[in-house]
């Protein structure tokens, strides 16, 4: 089990989780309304994402799209829920 308190906020990321969603899969951008507010960062981040195109199945793992999405998400530059870095490899919390 993995647990990772954001630096910046108090949420919660255990086991690849965050307010009980899985961090990885189909994932749409939204303006209003997402499930997490995101910061992507260059460094330290709470977690790594790897964009694919397909098969997004293990953790940071995200396949961006405009319907059918597992969760959704906002780019913001303060008060976000986690920060993310994007990798090529080595995608998820550690």
């Amino acid at each position: 089990m993995s647990l990772i308190l954001s630096s910046n906020t108090n949420t919660q990321i255990e086991d690849c989780k965050c307010k009980s969603i899985e961090l990885k899969g189909r994932v749409k951008i939204v303006k209003n309304f997402a499930n997490f507010k995101i910061k992507v960062v260059n460094s330290f981040a709470d977690l790594k994402v790897k964009a694919v195109s397909s098969f997004p199945d293990k953790c940071g793992e995200w396949q961006f799209v405009d319907s059918g999405e597992d969760f959704t998400v906002q780019f913001v530059g303060d008060f976000q829920d986690f920060t993310i870095m994007y990798v090529t490899k080595f995608a998820g919390t550690k």
